[in-house]
């Protein structure tokens, strides 16, 4: 039976990475964003390139019905996920009050009502044939306390992270393995399109790090089956760091470390 890999949003950054790395490896591809014609470049470059399938659907997954199009479209073409990537997100620049209930729902539904929905959908096909890998792209934000902008994204990727261990805790017994991966400060249209990119820019360079490692460092832990990966021993350090020290201590790493985050809470209070 073939085995394929579903990516959401893959028509950059991260989850394109992944899905060349899957191709690579021998992984047909089910690409999902909503640039379709984007989507299309891609899929015909890794058929290409790597000598597989890959098909592709649009959709935004900000929208309720976005998961059950994208496992109809699987089962409709009889494509066996054997793994599943939730990669897709984005971040709101703006504090709490100032951002609509709407953008905060579509944000919520994206980055995590979605991922629940789609591993609710494809858990049961992978549980059959006892064999599943899911891997959720979560960030090192879950270990740190919220900030004053982008205030939902810490604490929406800490519950990816305990949903993960869910996962692992109920179904690892029967061949399935979630990984939720905690990179850093990442090289893709995230920053830009998160509408952050000034915040991005006055990061250290040393933190700054690419997709490609990223991604690489994701598959391979999802493969091994861990149930955390954090790319890169620079972000492993961090996220020890964040995990023990006190606040007063956090603060003033912050300040170097991810400026702008936080600066807007002093003007706040």
């Amino acid at each position: 039976m073939e085995k394929f890999a579903l990516i959401t949003g893959s028509s950059s950054g991260i989850g394109l990475e992944i899905a060349k790395i899957l191709a690579s490896k021998g992984y047909n591809i089910i690409l999902t964003a909503r640039r379709k014609e984007r989507l299309q470049e891609i899929s015909k470059k890794i058929i290409l390139d790597y000598k597989v399938k890959c098909d592709l659907i649009s959709c935004d997954l900000s929208e309720k019905s976005a998961p059950n199009q994208i496992y109809d479209f699987c089962v409709k073409n009889n494509y066996n996920v054997e793994m599943l990537v939730n990669n897709a997100g984005y971040a709101i620049p703006s504090t709490f009050t100032e951002t609509s209930m709407e953008d905060e729902e579509n944000f919520l539904r994206v980055l995590g009502i979605s991922v629940i929905a789609l591993t609710k959908l494809f858990l049961p096909s992978m549980i059959e044939r006892k064999k599943g890998r899911i891997m959720i792209i979560s960030s090192v934000a879950a270990f740190a306390p919220p900030s004053s902008i982008q205030s939902l994204y810490g604490p929406i990727k800490t519950f990816m992270n305990r949903f993960s261990d869910s996962i692992n805790s109920n179904y690892n017994r029967k061949g399935i393995t979630s990984t939720a991966v905690c990179p850093g400060f990442t090289h893709t249209e995230f920053h830009i399109s998160s509408g952050v990119k000034k915040e991005f820019d006055r990061v250290p360079v040393f933190l700054k790090k690419t997709a490609l490692r990223v991604a690489t460092e994701a598959v391979e832990d999802t493969l091994k089956g861990k149930s955390i990966s954090i790319p890169t021993k620079t972000y492993k350090v961090f996220a020890f760091i964040l995990k023990v020290a006190p606040l007063t201590i956090f603060s003033l790493l912050v300040k170097v470390l991810a400026p702008g985050r936080y600066d807007k809470k002093k003007q706040l209070n």
